[in-house]
C-alpha cells in the first residue's frame, strides 16, 4: 500500500503520515519551504496501516464520538496514533470540499511504522517540482496526468466510526 508522505514535526514529536499526494504540496509548498524541501513517497504494508487506525484516536474533541473532553483527552493520550481530517487540495492547492486522512504517529505506532511497515521510501522532490512548474506555466492537463493515482481506502464505515468528527 503507497500511502504517500510523511512529515514529523513538532507537535509532541509525531511523524504524519499524509496519504494525499496534493494535501502534503499544500503542507511542503512543493518541496519549497525551509527545512521541507525533500519530499518522500513512503510505501507501507496494509497491516501497519489498519493496526495505526485501529490503535488512533481523533486530534480533537468531538461531540457525538466522545462523551466528554475529559474522555477523549485520556484516550488521546493513551493512543499511540491520532487522525485529523483536512480538506483536500486542488492543483492550486486551494481547499476541496472534502476531507483527507492525516495520520500522527507517536511511541509504538511510530517505531512500528519505521521499523516494521515501511517497505520501500522513493524520493518524490524532482515529481513535486515537475507537477509544480506545470501547475504555474498552466498546463493543468500534464500536471494531472503526473499526479500518484490515489483511491479511497477500502474500509467499512464501522471500521471508521471512531474517527468521524
Amino acid at each position: 500500500m503507497r500511502t504517500g508522505c510523511t512529515r514529523k514535526d513538532g507537535e509532541q514529536g509525531l511523524t504524519w503520515i499524509k496519504p494525499s499526494f496534493l494535501w502534503m504540496m499544500y503542507r511542503c509548498g512543493w518541496g519549497t519551504k525551509e527545512g521541507q524541501e525533500t519530499v518522500l513517497a513512503v510505501e507501507i504494508n496494509r497491516d501497519g496501516f489498519e493496526w495505526a487506525l485501529r490503535h488512533t484516536c481523533l486530534s480533537s474533541h468531538a461531540r457525538g464520538i466522545h462523551p466528554d473532553r475529559a474522555t477523549w483527552q485520556r484516550q488521546l493520550k493513551r493512543a499511540p496514533a491520532r487522525v485529523q481530517w483536512d480538506p483536500e487540495r486542488d492543483l492550486h492547492l486551494q481547499p476541496l470540499p472534502y476531507r483527507s486522512l492525516q495520520l500522527g504517529l507517536s511511541g509504538e505506532a511510530a517505531r512500528r511504522y519505521a521499523d516494521e511497515w515501511t517497505v520501500a521510501i522513493r524520493d518524490v522532490t524532482a515529481l513535486a517540482h515537475e507537477i509544480h512548474a506545470l501547475v504555474r506555466s498552466g498546463d493543468l492537463d500534464s500536471a494531472t496526468r503526473l499526479l500518484p493515482q490515489e483511491h479511497p481506502y477500502p474500509l467499512g464505515d464501522a471500521f471508521l466510526a471512531h474517527l468521524h468528527g
